[in-house]
Parts: structure tokens; sequence; C-alpha cells
């Protein structure tokens, strides 16, 4: 009879344990690596106007220099995964009282949560209004909406499925288009964070105001930009979202907007946090950042 060799069966389990250590770390470092690559969203960057910038003043420079608050009008797109994509897409207007752009937690840093539902964000970097130029804002959000339409089947977005996301004065800039613009421009739905909405002094933002119209417009330039006012039953359904704490921006503002949609039937929502002031965007040190995107996602899958 042959004698079993003991050491030769523990060099073999050895190599057994090893093997599968291998294995392990392997699986793991290609999970890590694949969540990496889903989470690393890339982007295009598409210039608004290769041909010159309409309704300008002369001062815009063509380089970005974000401390003037001057901008080469301009979108990033990003995309879902195709597997993910739905279909949809926001652009998104960031805030920043027409004289300048938060355009990272109110715009850019939203990527990964709309990209997660299958839905493409675009987000727009817009051209102030100075020296009383407030066409310039408007032309470059419905030319953003008008490139979208244009690359629709390229970026497997549905034309007729394109919100407009506004935060601040980006909200009024994105309320304005929803209430003003033609049906082949205007978008399907809104989503408004924190927006001004009216110019009446008794509750808009009185920088956004002065930035836009100048500080002595004319009673019918403020009834025209006061959105409340321009609410047909052609708006598109809004989610609206306030602090109840928020100084710079009254909730008046949403309220007086959603009452006016409300009362010809046009479906909307509109949250009021007990507090977190103004501009917090999508920081997750908002004390109901996770409420506020889970009731937006809700909201989003409700149509």
């Amino acid at each position: 009879m042959e004698t079993f060799n003991l050491g030769y069966l523990n060099k073999l389990i050895a190599m057994f344990k090893l093997f599968l250590k291998i294995q392990i770390i392997s699986t793991c470092l290609l999970f890590q690596y694949s969540s990496m690559a889903q989470n690393n969203t890339g982007f295009i960057e598409i210039a608004l106007w290769p041909k010159g910038l309409p309704n300008s003043n002369g001062t815009e420079k063509e380089t970005p220099n974000d401390q003037k608050g001057i901008f080469t009008p301009m979108i990033r797109v990003y995309l879902p995964a195709k597997e993910l994509a739905t279909g949809r897409a926001v652009v998104a207007c960031p805030g920043g009282g027409y004289g300048a752009l938060a355009y990272n937690h109110e715009g850019y840093d939203f990527a990964p949560f709309f990209n997660k539902q299958g839905i493409a964000l675009i987000v727009l970097k817009y051209r102030m209004p100075k020296g009383g130029f407030k066409e310039v804002p408007f032309s470059d959000a419905t030319e953003a909406i008008r490139l979208v339409k244009e690359h629709a089947s390229e970026w497997n977005i549905n034309p007729n499925d394109i919100g407009i996301m506004g935060s601040s004065a980006g909200g009024h800039l994105a309320s304005t288009i929803a209430t003003h613009s033609p049906k082949e421009t205007r978008p399907n739905f809104q989503i408004l964070l924190y927006p001004v909405i009216t110019m009446d002094t008794l509750f808009t933002h009185r920088g956004s105001r002065n930035n836009l119209l100048g500080k002595n417009p004319s009673q019918e330039l403020v009834d025209l930009y006061s959105n409340e006012k321009q609410v047909t039953k052609e708006t598109p359904r809004a989610f609206i979202v306030y602090s109840d704490d928020d100084k710079v921006v009254p909730p008046e503002n949403g309220i007086k907007y959603y009452l006016a949609m409300n009362k010809i039937g046009v479906p909307s929502v509109i949250h009021i946090y007990p507090t977190g002031g103004h501009g917090w965007g999508v920081y997750n040190n908002f004390k109901y950042h996770q409420q506020f995107l889970m009731e937006l996602e809700a909201w989003l899958k409700s149509f």
C-alpha cells in the first residue's frame, strides 16, 4: 500500500487557497473598475453660436471669464448609458442673479442623479444681460433647446420630452422660456429650484430684476417678465421647491406661480421645506437633500 503524502496534500490546499484569494481580489477589482467607469460620466460641449453672438452688446468675450460673470454661451451634455436611456432630457439653467452662474451645484453636479434615471442632462452656460440686453439669456436658452431637438436622434432623446430646469435667477429664465416660448421651443415640463418668478418689487430678487430690466423699467416690462401673469393652458407642468426661511427669493414667488397654474388646470406641485435658506442646489449638506431628490424622482416618474 502506498503511503499517503500529507505534505503534498497540504501544498495542494495552500495552492487552492491562494488561487481562490487571487480570484476574489480580481473580481473585486473588476467590480470596482466597472463602478468607477459607470460613475465617471463623460460629457459633450457645444458652443451655441459658432458664427457669432446675436443680441450682443459688444462687450462679451469669446473665452469664459467666470470672475466677471462673462461666459461663452455653450451647453454641456451628459448622456445616460444607452441601455438606461428613456428619451427624456433636462436643460438646466444655473442661477446667479443674472450676473454670474452657479453652474456646478446647480448644473453639472446633477448629472449622476438624472443619468441614473436614464435622463440626459444638458447644462446651459448663458450670457448675462449686461447693459440692459434682456434678450441675451432668453436667446441662449431658446437656442439650447433648439440644439437638443436638432441632436435628438443622435443623443437618443425624444424631442417631445425635453424639460427645463432653473435655480434662483435661472428659475426665472426657465419659467420665462416655459411661459413665453412658441410651441417649437417650449419645454415639456419645468423643474424650478427656489426660482425668481416675479418682477414685482414686493417679492422679487432685486439684484436679478436690476440686472435683467435695469433700475427703472416700465410697468409693461415688469408685467411681461412677471411670469405668474403669463401662465396659459399651454404652460408646461412644474415641480417647484423652496425653503420656508429663504430670505433671498421669498417662496411667494413660486406660490403665486403654482396658484396661477392650478387655477387653469396645469398639473404642478410645490414643496416648501422648513429650513435651508437659498441656493442649496444638489449640495448634500442641505438637510432635506434626500427628501428633495426622492420627491423630484417620484414626480418625474409620474408622467
